[in-house]
């Protein structure tokens, strides 16, 4: 019999700030995060632009930062036998400076980097053997954050010494895991935007099968040259510094800073710790349209065979919000409101769908756990999140998008849906404790 998996904890930063309050202040009141980065030159790039909170603390710090903050509101012991489950892609900082420390003539490089603090910090001082590296896979309390050994350089092209560990993503969980004490299990899942809902969904799937009590899932993402650049040359980023979601004259998408962690558990572990249920996830699904290696399936195919997952382990096809993945590109949009009619059917009209990304930015690997806390809070606060900066409709996007204000409304289960590259989608259903 399929166990229920209670939400009892959660932390979330972004470039409003830390903790759920910014968000009410930022997210829910319509206000965008917008503003010139000013953490690197943007002067090589086609955007200046993104939600970013100032400067940009090494990712390791504020996943434990976030995941902290989870934990103590579920009250989890630092000695726990619970899962670590982290959505990311490394840390790109540190790459860019490794591939930067191989422009001079004659460099050798970067070198190690200075290391995490406390209990991450703890490994000895040894570097990835090259084939645990080339996995992914890294063994707790093996390696420092020191240097990860790469393979030999064309002859006569001068090379650094080594890559920073944080770049490799499995090591970004075994931190977090030794950060906060825990001692179960830990995983990376690096599959782009969909990274931390896929996180959480495989959280939810270990416990309601039985096979884990309790999961710490988390996912952070920081703007950085690395992904401004790749965005910029695809010319998939706003050119005037706004986000329009579902729009007639959306132009693209921003990035922006963001971090959260959830805590998970079984409602008979939950019952067992005395831990209060903030919410219920009661459906999750992924899917994989395989349509193109940029752009959706031009129906939502994928988006629909997920949410149908979903929905089918939540017993029943009732939703009253949806956290759209609203990207404000040009296929994404019509792509996902095509496949939310097709999803509800007769009901799609019924059903408000929001892009909160229209005011935190697009916060790639974390966007599915920051959006789930997001969703948390229009269930338990009764208040929609408005899509911001919503201009003129575009009649192929023509559901009710909550234009630039927020809505009172009595919400009991709602569904926040992710896509990524390659096809790849993720939805989970949220119930109100």
């Amino acid at each position: 019999m399929s166990r229920e998996v209670l939400l009892t904890g959660f932390g979330v930063r972004t470039a409003f700030g830390t903790g759920a309050d910014p968000l009410r202040e930022g997210v829910f009141d319509g206000r965008p995060a917008f503003a010139p980065i000013t953490r690197f030159d943007t002067g090589p790039y086609r955007t200046g632009v993104a939600a970013t909170g100032g400067g940009a603390a090494p990712l390791r710090e504020v996943l434990a930062e976030v995941a902290g903050a989870a934990a103590g509101m579920a009250g989890l012991r630092t000695d726990a036998e619970a899962a670590v489950l982290v959505g990311t892609a490394g840390d790109f900082t540190g790459l860019t400076r490794f591939w930067r420390g191989m422009d001079a003539p004659g460099s050798a490089g970067p070198g190690p980097s200075t290391g995490a603090t406390g209990a991450a910090g703890a490994a000895s001082e040894r570097s990835v053997p090259e084939e645990a590296a080339s996995v992914g896979s890294v063994s707790p309390g093996s390696v420092s954050p020191g240097a990860v050994s790469v393979g030999p350089a064309p002859r006569g092209t001068p090379r650094a010494e080594a890559a920073p560990v944080e770049t490799v993503p499995a090591w970004q969980a075994e931190a977090l895991a030794d950060a906060l004490g825990l001692r179960g299990p830990r995983l990376a899942f690096t599959n782009a935007c969909v990274a931390s809902a896929t996180a959480v969904a495989h959280a939810c799937a270990l416990i309601a099968s039985g096979r884990a009590d309790i999961a710490v899932c988390a996912g952070a993402y920081l703007v950085e040259e690395e992904n401004l650049a790749k965005f910029g040359s695809g010319f998939a980023l706003s050119g005037d510094g706004m986000m329009r979601p579902f729009c007639a004259d959306r132009g693209g998408l921003l990035l922006g800073d963001g971090a959260a962690a959830v805590v998970l558990e079984s409602a008979e572990g939950a019952r067992r710790r005395g831990a209060r249920a903030l919410g219920a996830l009661t459906g999750w699904g992924a899917a994989s349209d395989a349509h193109h290696i940029a752009r959706p399936h031009p129906e939502g195919a994928g988006l629909v065979a997920a949410a149908r997952r979903a929905l089918r382990r939540a017993g029943g096809p009732r939703i009253d919000y949806v956290n759209a993945h609203g990207t404000a590109t040009t296929y994404n949009d019509p792509a996902e409101t095509r496949g939310l009619r097709t999803l509800f059917g007769a009901d799609a009209d019924r059903v408000p769908v929001s892009s909160t990304k229209s005011t935190t930015g697009h916060l790639l690997e974390a966007s599915g756990v920051v959006e789930l806390v997001i969703t948390l809070l229009a269930l338990r606060d009764g208040v929609l999140p408005p899509t911001a900066g919503f201009t003129a409709p575009d009649p192929v996007c023509d559901l009710d998008y909550v234009p630039n204000r927020p809505h009172k409304a009595d919400l009991r289960r709602a569904l926040t849906v992710n896509a990524a590259f390659g096809g790849a989608n993720t939805a989970l259903i949220l119930e109100r404790a």
